[in-house]
C-alpha cells in the first residue's frame, strides 16, 4: 500500500479576504497492483493409487513417499479416498431356485498424494519406482 499527500487549495474567499490560508494534509491510501512471480505459482503433482487389497496399497504409497522424502519434495498425504463397492448378484441354480442368490463384491481401495513443486530428480525416481502388480496409478499435473 502507497500513502499519497496531497495539499488543498486556497479558497476564492480566503484569497480576496487576504486572510492567511490553511493548508490541510489529505492522506488517501492507494492500493498496489499484486505482481504473480514465477517463483510463487506451484506446481502440484498428484498422485492417485488404486489397488484391491489395502495391504500392498500401503506397501506402495509408503515406497512413493519415501522416494519423494528422499530427494526432498514436500509432501500432502496420504489421504485416504473412500473404498468403491461393486457388488454383483447371481442366481445359484440355473433353473426354477430364484430365490437362491449369491452376492460377490469388489472393493477398491484409494489414495491420493499431492507432491508440491517437484525438482526433476523426484520426478524421474518415481518414474523408475516398480510396484507390485495390483497398483494402479494416476499421475496429474496441477
Amino acid at each position: 500500500m502507497a500513502i499519497k499527500e496531497r495539499k488543498t487549495k486556497k479558497s476564492k474567499a480566503t484569497a480576496k479576504a487576504g486572510q492567511a490560508a490553511k493548508t490541510v494534509k489529505v492522506t488517501r491510501i492507494v492500493p498496489k497492483k499484486e505482481k504473480k512471480d514465477k517463483e510463487e505459482s506451484k506446481v502440484i503433482l498428484r498422485i492417485r493409487v488404486r489397488a484391491y487389497e489395502s495391504k500392498i496399497l500401503d506397501s506402495s504409497v509408503k515406497q512413493i513417499m519415501d522416494t519423494a522424502i528422499r530427494y526432498d519434495a514436500i509432501i500432502v498425504g496420504p489421504v485416504p479416498l473412500p473404498t468403491e463397492i461393486k457388488k454383483y448378484t447371481v442366481n445359484r441354480s440355473p433353473f426354477i431356485y430364484k430365490n437362491t442368490r449369491e452376492q460377490f463384491e469388489i472393493r477398491v481401495h484409494k489414495r491420493l498424494i499431492d507432491i508440491i513443486n517437484p525438482n526433476s530428480k523426484t520426478v524421474e525416481a518415481l518414474t523408475n519406482l516398480s510396484l507390485p502388480s495390483g497398483v494402479d496409478i494416476d499421475v496429474k499435473m496441477l
